[in-house]
């Protein structure tokens, strides 16, 4: 059976129901497995052409291990699925000779993070119902997070969600979809400040021993171990599509956050052979910059059309600087005491370099992220959001003889502004949000200090010991 350990050397070993309820380690770093799982090569084969419930369940349970059944793993999966709208789940579309996009927005909230969203809704409710407990579930979302844990959490008794988004830093959409579910369950709070900033009271608030233990918190954003399990299948899926094992794909992926990416490196540690995994950001760079530097330094946030991608803390990036530096928690420990104390670290030229073996980087401003909306409209009929952008146009300086698959992280509805404005294009919601606007809202919003967030989630969360 797996077990998990922290990236900073905490020596617990935990199981992966553990892991998932915590979400973060009480050292404050992130769950990797002590080993990783490897499939041969022809067991790779023998899931090409397979089902995505089925390519699913093959590659979640060396992770799950014994903690579920595998019959009742695959009936949740199957459960999870059910309610996209393609049945592909995650289908590719292709866009050239050699380039792909892998469409993941064909879930109820139109955007990527409902493939693991809907599977970790159940897993959890699973986990709590064994035990007998109730949980309180804090996330900070720069839009699409907090959108798919309403939708996949809302009818899950024993969990209450509190959702931490920037006020006035998220598209209407996607504020909408967070903010009218009108369950009890549900609470949305508009922090007035950038997404790094509700990250980083997520984060002291998993750091703060009493305020954790009160609440029974946990947590669904990327540094949960069980976003990045579900999300390295459609990796799988889209690499053995298009010949994989034996012919390697090259990845772009629009990333802020690094747990999108990081999926795919999950994939390659599992034996599944891949080619280069592209970083492409936009105007708010710091990923860029720090794989060409070996300097990550934090600049303030522009605000931009693809706002999921204003970040500068991209959390899961310590789990890659773990795994790259051989794993080594006290090189870990001292660039996160740096970046905690001067908002920048060093990355040691070794560590770097296994980087830069398997990543490469690039970045979309705004010019650029309107121009490639357009192109790819009128070049492929192809209408698409600003987060595929930035991916798209990154991928043209990343292409190599490998098929190219460029992630589609959301519906271009998501964002109608920014579409409308580079292509004279309005898209329409799909028919199950066409009533959107018309819902009403429920959110309060609060200044970005501590104690004001906390108190309003004892108040509000039926779980206070």
């Amino acid at each position: 059976m797996t077990l998990f350990i922290s990236t900073r050397g905490n020596n617990d070993k935990l199981n992966f129901e553990d892991v998932m309820l915590r979400g973060l380690a009480p050292d404050g770093g992130l769950y990797v497995p002590e080993t990783w799982p490897i499939l041969s090569q022809d067991e790779w084969r023998n899931l090409v052409g397979k089902p995505y419930t089925e390519v699913a369940l093959a590659v979640i349970s060396p992770f799950v291990g014994n903690c579920i059944p595998k019959a009742e793993l695959k009936d949740m999966i199957e459960a999870a699925y059910a309610s996209f709208s393609h049945k592909a789940v995650t289908p590719l579309t292709q866009l050239d000779a050699n380039q792909w996009l892998l469409e993941l927005y064909h879930g109820p909230t139109i955007a990527f993070k409902d493939v693991a969203m809907q599977l970790i809704a159940k897993l959890m409710d699973r986990a709590l119902t064994k035990r007998g407990l109730r949980s309180t579930i804090v996330c900070a979302t720069s839009g699409d997070t907090g959108g798919a844990a309403v939708e996949a959490f809302m009818t899950c008794d024993r969990i209450d969600l509190f959702v931490l988004h920037p006020d006035e830093k998220v598209s209407q959409v996607q504020r909408k979809q967070m903010t009218t579910s009108g369950s009890a369950n549900v609470f949305n709070i508009a922090i007035k400040g950038n997404f790094d900033d509700c990250q980083n009271q997520v984060k002291a608030m998993f750091n703060n021993e009493n305020f954790r233990d009160q609440v029974a918190l946990s947590g669904v954003n990327s540094i949960n171990w069980a976003r990045i399990m579900a999300q390295v299948v459609y990796y799988v899926i889209s690499s053995l599509a298009l010949g994989g094992p034996d012919k390697t794909c090259d990845f772009t992926v629009p990333t802020g956050n690094f747990g999108d990416i990081f999926a795919a490196y999950v994939a390659k540690k599992m034996g599944l052979p891949m080619g280069k995994l592209i970083v492409a950001t936009n105007e708010n760079d710091i990923l860029q910059r720090a794989l060409k530097t070996g300097k990550y330094d934090m600049h303030k946030v522009i605000a931009t059309t693809s706002p999921s991608m204003d970040i500068q803390i991209s959390s899961n990036f310590e789990r890659l600087l773990f795994e790259a530096s051989g794993r080594d928690s006290d090189q870990v420990n001292h660039m996160m005491a740096s970046l905690k104390q001067s908002d920048q670290f060093e990355i040691p030229a070794k560590t770097l370099a296994n980087i830069n073996q398997s990543f490469a980087a690039g970045r979309a401003d705004e010019n650029a992220v309107s121009a490639t909306m357009k192109s790819a409209l009128s070049d492929s009929a192809k209408l698409i959001d600003p987060h595929t952008a930035v991916a798209l146009s990154v991928a043209q300086n990343h292409l190599t003889d490998n098929p190219m698959v460029i992630l589609s992280t959301a519906h271009p509805a998501k964002f109608p502004d920014a579409v409308k404005a580079a292509t004279d294009i309005h898209p329409p919601l799909p028919a199950h949000l066409s009533d959107l606007f018309e819902r009403t809202e429920k959110y309060d919003i609060l200044d970005n200090e501590a104690d004001k967030i906390m108190q309003y989630i004892k108040t509000n969360s039926r779980v206070v010991n």
